[in-house]
């Protein structure tokens, strides 16, 4: 590096000069210190005290080799097999500080196709990597753009999920400038007005609060450059198609579409090819569990499931867990019932305000709760690191439910069980889980619990009517004989005889 020559020398000389003769503080007439006030040290209080006001610097030498010089490159082998990604420097150097050493199957086969700008259908199990699968290739396209506009957009079908989006980009590119700012409900719009203000490059958004603000005027998707829509098939869902479609005629035509999700059902997968442009598909295992979590059903009656679940918890290999029930309602109710007993649980449902669902959230993933009892509203991306096990308290309704509730544990290739309490009305859908996963899933026994009988069972083994179920047999040996006709309806009746 070359040494300042001349005034700019002269000048150097003077700011040290002045750095060195500030140590104490210079006073006034009456030997106060400069400010106006005789207060020790700093003349502001702590609360007016504006950075930097009443510190001493001192200038340090010039060091050429760090002085201008650019940051020091970080070698391929450095950051493990991502080197092959040809990254640049300030990723790879953010890979390395989250911990990453090589890249999950789905990355491996999405992220180079992302880098080329194609679209990509990636279908993957839950907890395999998916979001920095598009995250990566997002940062390194966002290099060197100016500010404005959004230019990638990020569609999420949970609050929870958008935030954890918004984390994993923030820790990969840390040593980028890029901005991210995150529009869901349930939160005041003021504060991503703000937020919005400052031209973030990254969107992550719910459907419905996106909409609010592009109507108010305060989100343009003009310059959008990439659309992502994570957990593709809800967001595909008939609940959220008339908010998507909306969203779409606000983008440009030319963009690049990625879509990740754990599973896509046929008849969605459809609708999704409608959005894609000659997609590069990665699709490893999309309905079926990783293979570190390890399944088992307990049929139970649904008055012991309460007892069933103590015994649960109680096992020497639980750490955490998170248990799905079907109703908020009854979320709600099972946390104050463990709470009872002494164990540190706490609800979460879509009934709670965004400011309690992140302390609960923030909560289990500090470990001040042991158990999280939910509804399906955490089902969906949520990364909490070391949950033991997964119990559905209630089956799920859909067998790919199934699937993303149970995702909750044995990731990022870490073993997990999922445990299911069956009843008797549970048979048709444990069968329907059973064929999605392709395997059958274990039954398990403990001592005292008992399953309710089946109704054949309960009938004494009677045999059905040919072609027939027991209830509709029973509903046709109860049918009442048609009620009378009134004597308004007879006159009527004659009437249309007599005029025909």
């Amino acid at each position: 590096m070359l040494r300042p020559e001349g005034g700019a020398l002269r000048f150097l000389e003077f700011v040290q000069y002045m750095s060195e003769n500030e140590a104490s503080p210079r006073k006034g007439r009456r030997g106060k210190p400069r400010g106006g006030s005789g207060r020790k040290g700093n003349a502001f209080p702590a609360h007016r005290r504006k950075k930097g006001r009443g510190e001493t610097f001192t200038l340090q030498p010039i060091d050429p080799k760090v002085s201008g010089a650019a940051p020091p490159e970080v070698k391929h082998q450095e950051c493990g097999e991502f080197g092959a990604f040809k990254l640049s420097r300030e990723l790879q150097r953010g890979i390395v500080a989250a911990g990453f050493d090589r890249p999950r199957p789905i990355q491996e086969q999405t992220i180079p196709a992302a880098l080329e700008g194609r679209d990509i259908l990636g279908l993957a199990q839950t907890g395999t990597g998916k979001t920095a699968a598009f995250a990566l290739p997002i940062l390194e396209h966002l290099r060197g753009g100016g500010r404005g506009d959004p230019r990638v957009l990020i569609l999420a079908p949970t609050r929870e999920l958008a935030h954890q989006i918004s984390e994993e980009i923030s820790m990969l590119g840390k040593f980028t400038r890029t901005q991210v700012a995150v529009l869901i409900g349930g939160v005041s719009m003021h504060r991503q007005k703000i937020a919005l203000r400052k031209k973030p490059e990254i969107l992550v958004a719910c459907p419905g609060r996106l909409l609010d603000l592009v109507r108010q005027g305060e989100v343009r998707l003009g310059r959008v450059e990439v659309l992502v829509l994570d957990e593709a098939d809800h967001m595909f869902d008939m609940g959220f198609l008339p908010d998507i479609r909306r969203i779409l005629a606000e983008l440009p035509e030319k963009r690049q579409n990625l879509m990740f999700s754990a599973t896509m059902p046929k008849e969605i997968r459809g609708l999704a090819n409608r959005v894609l442009v000659k997609p590069h598909l990665a699709e490893i295992d999309d309905s079926r569990p990783a293979s570190t979590i390890e399944h088992a059903m307990y049929p139970v009656e649904e008055k012991q499931k309460m007892r069933l679940l103590e015994r649960v918890l109680e096992q020497d290999d639980f750490v955490s867990a998170i248990v799905f029930t079907r109703t908020k309602r009854r979320a709600k109710q099972l946390a104050v019932r463990l709470e009872k007993i002494g164990c540190r649980a706490v609800a979460l449902q879509g009934n709670m305000s965004q400011r309690a669902r992140d302390l609960a959230m923030n909560g289990f993933r500090n470990k001040d709760f042991d158990v999280l009892v939910a509804t399906d509203i955490a089902a969906r991306g949520i990364d909490v690191k070391q949950v033991s096990h997964v119990v559905n308290f209630d089956m799920p309704n859909t067998p790919d439910a199934y699937t993303h509730r149970i995702g909750r544990t044995g990731r990022a290739e870490r073993e997990g069980r999922a445990l299911t309490f069956m009843t008797e009305a549970d048979h048709s859908m444990v069968r329907a889980v059973e064929r999605n996963i392709g395997a059958p899933i274990p039954r398990r026994k403990i001592d005292g619990f008992t399953s309710a009988p089946s109704r054949s069972e309960a009938c004494g083994g009677a045999e059905r009517f040919e072609g027939r179920s027991p209830s509709s047999r029973r509903r046709s040996s109860t049918k009442k004989p048609p009620r009378p006709a009134s004597a308004k309806s007879r006159r009527y009746r004659s009437r249309r005889a007599s005029s025909r």
